[in-house]
C-alpha cells in the first residue's frame, strides 16, 4: 500500500498534469481558429477564380491546356498531409491507413506496372512512409515543404508539381488530406489535382448556357492564365485544411488527457483522504488505549 508520502508526491504530480493540458488544450484551440480564420479568408480569392472560370467555360468556344489533359497514368504522385509535431492523439495513424488503402485501390486501377510517387508533408507522416514497403512505390520528401509553411514555399511547391505534369514526369496529382469539419469532426478526403477535370472547375449548369462574352486576349489565353491559379488556390486550402484538422485533433487529445487527469487526481484524493483518516484514527487509538492502560 503506498504511504501518505507517496500519495502526496502522486498527486502533485498529476495536479501539473493536468495544468499542462488545460493549457495545451487552449493553445491548440486558439491555433485551430487561426487555421479556420485563414481558410475563411481564402475563400474570396478562390471564389473568383471560380467565378471567372464559370464564365468562361459558358462561353461558346473550345479550350485546350496541357493540365488537362488525360493519359494514360504510368507514374502517378500522391502528395499526403500530416503533422510536423506529436500529441494529436491518433491523426497522423489514421492518415496513414487511409495512405495504404488509397495505394492499394490505385495499384488495382492503374496495374503492376505503374510507378507510384509518394510526397509526405509533415514530419511525423514522412516517418510513417518511409516504412512503405511496396512494389514500384517510392517515397520522396519534398525539400524544405512541411506542414506549417507559408504562401510562399507552398507557391513553389505547387509551382513544381504542376511542371512536373506538363513535362510528363507524372501524369496523375492526388491529394491526400484530413477534410476539417468541426472540432470532433476530421474526414479523409481524396482529390485529383491534376488532371484538372471539369467536375473540379465547376463545370456544370453554368456551361450549358452560352453568354455573349467578348474576351481580351482570347477566351482560352485567359484559361491558360486562371487555371494555375485555381490549382494554386485548391492547394493553400489543403494546406489550411491539414493545419486546422490538426490542432482539432490535438484539442480533443489534450480534452482526453485533462479529463483523464482530472478522474485520477480525484481518486488519489480520495484514496490519500481514506488513507489519512486511517492513519488519524489509529493514532487515536493508540491514545485512548495508552490513557486507559
Amino acid at each position: 500500500m503506498a504511504t501518505l508520502r507517496e500519495l502526496k508526491g502522486r498527486i502533485g504530480s498529476v495536479a501539473s498534469s493536468e495544468k499542462i493540458t488545460g493549457v495545451m488544450r487552449m493553445t491548440s484551440s486558439a491555433k485551430m481558429h487561426k487555421a479556420e480564420q485563414m481558410l475563411k479568408q481564402l475563400v474570396p480569392f478562390r471564389s473568383q477564380v471560380e467565378t471567372i472560370i464559370g464564365n468562361l467555360l459558358s462561353a461558346d468556344t473550345a479550350f485546350s491546356s496541357p493540365l488537362l489533359d488525360e493519359r494514360e497514368v504510368r507514374n502517378a504522385t500522391v502528395v499526403v498531409w500530416g503533422s510536423d509535431d506529436g500529441l494529436c492523439g491518433a491523426y497522423n495513424v489514421n492518415i496513414y491507413k487511409q495512405l495504404v488503402a488509397l495505394l492499394g485501390k490505385m495499384r488495382g486501377e492503374l496495374g503492376d506496372d505503374a510507378q507510384i510517387r509518394v510526397m509526405p508533408v509533415g514530419a511525423k507522416i514522412a516517418k510513417a512512409a518511409r516504412k512503405l514497403k511496396l512494389p514500384r512505390v517510392t517515397v520522396e520528401e519534398p525539400e524544405g515543404v512541411s506542414a506549417k509553411s507559408d504562401d510562399t514555399v507552398v507557391k513553389e511547391f505547387t509551382r513544381g508539381l504542376v511542371d512536373k505534369f506538363i513535362a510528363g514526369e507524372t501524369d496523375r496529382v492526388e491529394l491526400l488530406y484530413m477534410n476539417f469539419k468541426s472540432v470532433s469532426r476530421q474526414r479523409p478526403r481524396v482529390d485529383t489535382l491534376m488532371p484538372v477535370t471539369p467536375s473540379a472547375l465547376g463545370a456544370g449548369e453554368e456551361a450549358k448556357s452560352a453568354r455573349p462574352y467578348i474576351f481580351e486576349p482570347d477566351a482560352n489565353t485567359i484559361f491558360n492564365r486562371v487555371l494555375p491559379l485555381f490549382i494554386l488556390s485548391v492547394m493553400q486550402e489543403v494546406f489550411c485544411e491539414n493545419r486546422a484538422s490538426e490542432q482539432a485533433a490535438r484539442v480533443m487529445a489534450m480534452q482526453s488527457a485533462n479529463d483523464n487527469a482530472k478522474k485520477l487526481l480525484d481518486q488519489l484524493r480520495l484514496e490519500y483522504n481514506k488513507l489519512r483518516q486511517q492513519s488519524i484514527t489509529t493514532e487515536l487509538l493508540d491514545i485512548v488505549g495508552g490513557q486507559v492502560r
